[in-house]
């Protein structure tokens, strides 16, 4: 059953005067089967029932929309009222009746406030009954408004949960990115500080000195650029992407892997590429996901033994990977890896914002790709996968 029509049913399912609607629906007209129907263009799905005459639906079961009256229903939005289907000229010789075995019937549609039908409050009887009166119309009309006026304050009610739910969590997606960038800022700020001092009272130290703070202001420039495409991803309209065919993205890739060995002289990075076709990508933000797996990689892979970096590319896709040997991450863990300022528990002491996961998996979904991650005991392994074109 389609989410939608679940979710339909389970709203009506929710409202509890349904039960009551139907009971007093069958017991003031004498009829013997009553239901709220969701009628949708090729769907008829019973949401409620009361069932005296063995009909045989339960909430979830369907019929084929053309063989009911609903179907019709819903073209007109208008009310069906038949007292006895034998003297009905317009439906003596209709074929619902005749599939159904029904001599009385009544359907009324339920609209929302936007105008559109949901379905009908309906009723069935295998024998005649006198339906056609005002009181009764107006009665069934009345509750087909009780019934469509509560799924529209379900509605407000769940669309006013869920901005409540997105309102705390941006607050504490907030408060987390004050106290992280703060704590992640100072220590770089502190290294320059540290290092003005040192050069009034050392000027002959300045080589060393400034090599240091250069790399501070680096380490400075690659958290704030962190925090842009963190904002761009999450409060923004998404990463933005210089997408074009490139022909040579393995150059690219081995730049990357140069500056991993660089940064990290005593690991062992193995590379292992086959990019037989052009890839269709932003290839600096490509070499931006590379850098950040591989930086995860480093801080939490086992340090003696080799990360391996895969780069495919075939007819369809466009597949990059990187594993490595270590604590294997906890099945709980995995779930939290590409969400904003994750840390992990293992190590939450490690320096970084937390972002990179996170910026790495909005890129890959910026290609129309994906960003995957599995552990075991062996090893660790991140996919990026993408479409080549």
């Amino acid at each position: 059953m389609q989410d939608g029509i679940k979710a339909d049913i389970e709203a009506v399912q929710r409202i509890e005067s349904v039960p009551l609607i139907l009971e007093v629906v069958c017991r003031t007209t004498g009829m013997g089967f009553a239901a709220v129907a969701r009628v949708t263009e090729d769907r008829w799905v019973c949401c409620a029932v009361r069932d005296e005459i063995a009909f045989g639906l339960e909430p979830g079961g369907e019929l084929q929309i053309e063989t009911t009256i609903c179907h019709e229903i819903r073209q007109s939005h208008q009310a069906v009222v038949i007292d006895h289907v034998a003297e009905d000229a317009t439906f003596r010789n209709h074929h619902t009746p005749a599939q159904y075995g029904f001599q009385s019937y009544i359907s009324v549609p339920i609209m929302r406030a936007s105008g559109e039908m949901f379905g009908t409050l309906c009723a069935i009887d295998p024998r005649p009954a006198l339906l056609s009166t005002p009181h009764t119309i107006a009665t069934f009309k009345l509750f087909a408004e009780l019934i469509g006026s509560h799924l529209d304050a379900l509605d407000r009610l769940q669309a006013s949960e869920a901005d409540l739910r997105d309102e705390r969590h941006t607050a504490g997606l907030r408060e987390q990115f004050i106290a992280v960038l703060g704590h992640d800022l100072r220590n770089p700020l502190a290294a320059i500080d540290a290092g003005t001092r040192v050069l009034s009272r050392a000027p002959e130290r300045a080589p060393e000195v400034l090599d240091l703070m250069r790399n501070a202001v680096k380490r400075m420039s690659g958290l704030i650029d962190d925090v842009m495409d963190f904002t761009r991803g999450w409060l923004g309209d998404g990463l933005s992407l210089r997408k074009r065919s490139v022909q040579l993205l393995l150059p690219v890739i081995e730049q990357v892997v140069s500056e991993a060995r660089a940064t990290a002289p005593d690991r062992r990075i193995e590379l292992e590429a086959d990019l037989a076709v052009p890839v269709n990508c932003d290839a600096g933000r490509v070499a931006q996901v590379l850098s950040n797996l591989l930086a995860n990689a480093v801080t939490y892979g086992a340090p003696d033994q080799p990360i391996r970096v895969v780069a495919r590319s075939d007819a369809a896709r466009f597949e990059l990977s990187v594993a490595n040997a270590g604590e294997p991450i906890p099945a709980a863990a995995l779930l939290q890896l590409f969400q904003p300022f994750y840390r992990g528990q293992t190590e939450p002491a490690k320096p970084g914002l937390g972002l990179g996961l996170y910026i790495a998996s909005e890129i890959a979904r910026a290609h129309g790709g994906t960003l995957t991650a599995s552990s075991t005991p062996q090893e660790t392994r991140f996919v990026f996968s993408m479409p080549v074109s």
